[in-house]
């Protein structure tokens, strides 16, 4: 089930904060106040959670991992390592 963020139109609740996560079906109606101060909420267009690949991938990992290398020994012309 995806996550819905949440924010305060006006604003910050000493129990919410700024805003919340809410879990919700994607048919479900967007919340228009907050569950637990009841003010008014509208919500947030968030940042999607994309791994993030933080080095190159080695030719010893792309092995493990069951890839096979080739390796360029002429134009147009690969040999299988």
């Amino acid at each position: 089930m995806p996550l819905y963020e949440y924010e305060l139109c006006d604003g910050e609740c000493a129990v919410c904060g700024k805003g919340f996560l809410v879990p919700q079906s994607i048919h479900a109606a967007p919340l228009t106040a907050c569950p637990t101060c009841q003010r008014p909420v509208r919500k947030v267009i968030s940042l999607a959670n994309v791994p993030r690949i933080i080095q190159p991938v080695s030719h010893i990992d792309a092995k493990k991992a069951g890839f096979t290398i080739y390796k360029r020994i002429s134009k147009g012309a690969y040999e299988r390592q």
